[in-house]
């Protein structure tokens, strides 16, 4: 393992990027993002995605000259294209425009179009705390999941993130989900050990349940409390329709995996919505509410305020700089 300052690591994500065709303004927002994932202990959707991103400009899935533009504006609601780039630059205008139209209007929703993976949904919203106001995000994904007793894949796992203020120093509470059983990436590790998966987080091709994860990485993964309801696969679809139907994205299953260097640009979507609590019970009486929940929380020891363990690594990582394994460091290093 090798230790590299965050800005170390933001250049050199930064340089490989531009090296696979990204341009300048793409590069950086999207360096600033992997950085930011990777110092939360987010290996999955931090650095490692440097090879993914590169390998999708260089083959056109993603378009390395895109500029997000805001396209369709109406009020307290907006539309931005990606222009089917990488997703952050245009993740980044959405929340701006939200956060403004939130100010005017007490309450925004701006949508993003022609899109592809925006990474760690909740790290979008910190500047909407930061302007005082609660977040809400949502983004689909390749399809990944069956609807409700189906056995194809659908829906993606469709991540939903809400962040809420607090007064003070204090960090704000930040929840942020993927929809699945289990991520993605647990069926990855244990195809790579040769360990098998407990029922329910999979189902195999013939959408049959199995404990096999390869099997499983080649047919879908379940929605959560998928073995005794079907919330999670209806919890899926709201989140679909919202980034898709409502913007003008692709649905998951119109877009070519992630993982795959060839097939078509994703066009999936991502929605956000800011409220301006001085719009309701007013900026000081939603704190103080907020803080009056937080205590009761913590009365029990066991409780962990979401977002806590995330923001304690990356106060660590500003400090001591991030762990990178040498085989990916080599890989960064050998792409600039």
């Amino acid at each position: 393992m090798v230790q590299i300052t965050m800005d170390n690591a933001r250049g050199l994500v930064a340089a490989a990027l531009q090296a696979a065709g990204a341009n300048p303004a793409m590069a950086q927002v999207t360096a600033r993002a992997l950085v930011l994932a990777e110092a939360q202990g987010l290996a999955s959707h931090g650095l490692s995605r440097v090879a993914q991103y590169s390998g999708h400009l260089r083959s056109g899935r993603v378009n390395g000259a895109a500029t997000p533009t805001v396209i369709k504006s109406k009020g307290a609601a907006a539309v931005v294209d990606a222009q089917e780039g990488l997703a952050f630059a245009a993740c980044e205008l959405a929340v701006k425009e939200a956060i403004a139209r939130a100010r005017e209007f007490g309450i925004s929703v701006v949508g993003v179009t022609n899109s592809h993976h925006c990474g760690v949904v909740i790290d979008h919203l910190r500047v909407v705390a930061e302007a005082g106001m609660v977040g809400l995000g949502f983004a689909n994904s390749p399809s990944a999941m069956p609807a409700a007793g189906g056995k194809h894949p659908i829906f993606g796992t469709n991540p939903v993130a809400a962040i809420f203020p607090r007064g003070g120093a204090a960090a704000p509470l930040m929840i942020d989900l993927s929809l699945s059983e289990v991520a993605r990436g647990k069926l990855m590790v244990a195809a790579k050990d040769g360990k098998a998966i407990p029922a329910g987080w999979a189902l195999d091709a013939q959408g049959n349940p199995t404990t096999d994860p390869k099997a499983g990485l080649e047919g879908s993964m379940l929605p959560i409390g998928a073995a005794s309801s079907p919330k999670g696969a209806m919890l899926a679809l709201v989140v679909e329709l919202l980034v898709t139907a409502l913007i003008g994205a692709n649905f998951g299953f119109e877009a070519s995996s992630f993982f795959v260097d060839e097939g078509n640009r994703p066009r999936i979507g991502q929605t956000f919505i800011v409220i301006d609590p001085d719009a309701l019970a007013g900026r000081a009486g939603f704190l103080d509410r907020v803080e009056v929940l937080v205590r009761e929380m913590l009365v029990d020891d066991g409780v962990r305020l979401p977002g806590a363990r995330r923001e304690a690594l990356l106060g660590k990582a500003q400090t001591d700089g991030l762990e990178v394994g040498d085989a990916l460091l080599k890989t960064l290093q050998q792409t600039t």
